[in-house]
């Protein structure tokens, strides 16, 4: 079981070399898809010619990150007619292509990426923007998707998002920090230093600070700290927001980043309590003779789910985060014991670990308790899952087992109906409590 229940980009981080994971798609006769066409880059100046290796891998980067919305986006492949940077044969792309990605590069007093999109039903341009190509390749492609998927869908894509995580890669035993990486797997750093063991982290709202508990594993012999630690993504320095005796642990930001829900053990038994950054004032919010850990938080603030005992073994639970057992229910009955249950960005449904067949698998659960599925089977054991900010994707924790005394973990991510799209870790140590961040 979780640890936490046995408890009751400014800077110098190192940089990890990870590929990208690189999506296959499949067609599907039975889903009608927008086709989407991303052209070779264009070059207005022969001098920018060194520049052609870039443009065609910023290019596919840009085909990969839609192919990653593979339910709502085919991409095509194959060439049309190409006409002068900025317009478009519309009569050749009909009925092939409703959507066509034009990238320029060109040097006004720096080389700059330019961005057109063209509804080709339409026959009209519906996007163009520009980007800072002296930013890092890999940010580039994914502001350029972004600036079309949004032009095209009218809403932000997960692109140039980032996801937080624990690991042991190149750790003594016994010793896990914290990373991040962007949201295909590329461009990994480490975050912490501390030594000891990171767990549990949580995101603040606005992507610039972390949430963690750190067990202190650097004096030898003496009785280990539980500590929850904050780490400002601004300044790099992580502070201590809580030492009481006993679990400081399963916190998670407010909306608002102003306070937090926070599992402590202050009083013997592990409970949720509402912390107030500012004062470290405390709010109780559950009080019973089982523990109660592992809060999330709907983005209203109107509902908390959060993993309790009382029925004997940890089960998932809902209450109103208003005051202390309000409208306390239980909503799931899947498994021998359920674990880490997170909302969607929506609010509307809940997923979460559950114990069954010796191992974990994943289900999502409406916040009422109703419309339980299952997501993961056959799949090795999965746990802590996290849903995207646009709600589209799933990412969680595998562990397969390679021999009796060897498994290992990574971090994979699925769509929402559960369709596993692939590993974004590989090779990296063991994996552990991804969360999703803009």
């Amino acid at each position: 079981m979780k640890l936490l229940i046995l408890l009751a980009l400014c800077f110098n981080f190192n940089s990890f070399a990870q590929n990208s994971l690189t999506i296959v798609s499949v067609g599907d006769a039975q889903v009608v898809k927008e086709k989407v066409f991303v052209e070779e880059p264009y070059l207005n100046d022969a001098s920018l010619s060194s520049l052609t290796t870039t443009g065609q891998k910023i290019a596919e980067i840009i085909r990969n990150d839609f192919r990653f919305y593979q339910n709502y986006f085919e991409v095509v492949k194959g060439s049309f007619s190409r006409q002068a940077f900025g317009t478009v044969s519309y009569s050749d792309r009909k009925e092939k292509v409703n959507y066509s990605i034009q990238l320029g590069i060109s040097k006004l007093e720096n080389p700059v990426l330019s961005v057109k999109v063209f509804n080709i039903d339409k026959e009209s341009e519906i996007a163009s923007s520009n980007i800072d190509l002296r930013l890092d390749q890999r940010r580039v492609a994914h502001e350029a998707a972004k600036i079309a998927y949004k032009a095209i869908v009218g809403k932000d894509p997960i692109f140039t998002d980032r996801i937080f995580f624990v690991s042991d890669y190149r750790m003594p035993n016994g010793i896990k920090e914290l990373f991040v990486m962007d949201f295909d797997g590329a461009n990994i750093k480490q975050l912490t230093f501390h030594k000891g063991l990171v767990i549990s982290p949580a995101v603040s709202p606005d992507g610039t600070k972390v949430l963690y508990s750190l067990i202190d594993e650097k004096n030898k012999g003496r009785a280990k700290n539980n500590n929850l630690m904050m780490l400002d993504l601004t300044t790099g320095k992580s502070e201590i927001i809580s030492k009481k005796a006993g679990i400081n642990s399963g916190a998670v930001f407010a909306e608002d980043g102003l306070s937090i829900y926070v599992t402590l053990s202050i009083h013997g038994n592990a409970e949720i309590y509402q912390m107030e950054l500012a004062t470290k004032s405390l709010k109780r919010l559950t009080r019973n003779f089982a523990p109660d850990v592992d809060p999330s938080i709907n983005a209203s603030g109107s509902l908390m789910t959060f993993l309790s005992g009382r029925p004997g073994n940890p089960m998932i639970y809902t209450m109103i985060p208003t005051s202390e057992e309000n409208s306390v229910k239980r909503i799931s009955y899947v498994g021998k014991y359920n674990a880490t249950p997170r909302f969607s960005p929506d609010g509307k449904e809940i997923v979460f670990a559950s114990w069954m067949d010796e191992r974990f698998d994943l289900y999502k659960v409406n916040s009422d308790g109703s419309a339980l599925g299952r997501l993961t089977k056959d799949f090795g054991s999965n746990e802590d899952p996290d849903y995207s900010k646009d709600g589209q994707f799933i990412i969680f924790t595998n562990q397969r087992v390679i021999s009796r005394s060897e498994a290992v973990q990574n971090l994979y991510i699925m769509d929402i109906e559960g369709k596993i799209l692939g590993a974004l870790t590989q090779n990296f140590g063991k994996c552990i409590s991804p969360r999703w961040s803009k």
